[in-house]
């Protein structure tokens, strides 16, 4: 019962568009950067190393490598420092957490892309029709 009553607190913090993303994704992670009384944006791209939790508690780790080092940063999927999250690439995987990419160097360290048929991309596309029918009446359809 506590469960059901801490989901219903949780909702109010929830973003409303969660980007569609998985284990193995190149990501674009814009986030708020703070400095003194300025804000500003700041990309962090890499790839999708980890994904864990559920609601509120929901993170994700981005591994990218800079300057021959690896670089990896934990973020909250529901974080209002977490402005934007752009998948630029897919990967094809087989595991749910790729933390053996972190002892790969050079081109073993890349993934390999999952590409998508035309008609996986359309019934995509039907899925998010479906899930947002206010949206889809408003806008005219030719046939």
């Amino acid at each position: 019962m506590s469960s059901k009553l801490i989901d219903i607190a949780e909702q109010s913090y929830l973003k409303k568009q969660v980007p569609e993303f998985h284990v193995g994704d190149t990501v674009d992670v814009s986030c708020r950067i703070i400095e003194g009384g300025r804000q500003r944006m700041q990309v962090f791209a890499g790839v999708v190393i980890a994904r864990r939790g559920r609601g509120i508690n929901e993170s994700f780790t981005v591994r990218r490598i800079v300057a021959n080092e690896g670089v990896e940063r934990i973020l909250l999927v529901h974080s209002p420092l977490v402005a934007d999250i752009k998948v630029r690439r897919r990967g094809k995987i087989r595991r749910a957490k790729l933390y053996y990419l972190r002892g790969r160097v050079g081109k073993s360290r890349k993934l390999k892309e999952l590409r998508v048929s035309a008609r996986a991309a359309r019934s995509a596309e039907g899925v998010q029709a479906a899930a947002a029918p206010a949206k889809a009446a408003q806008e005219p359809v030719n046939v």
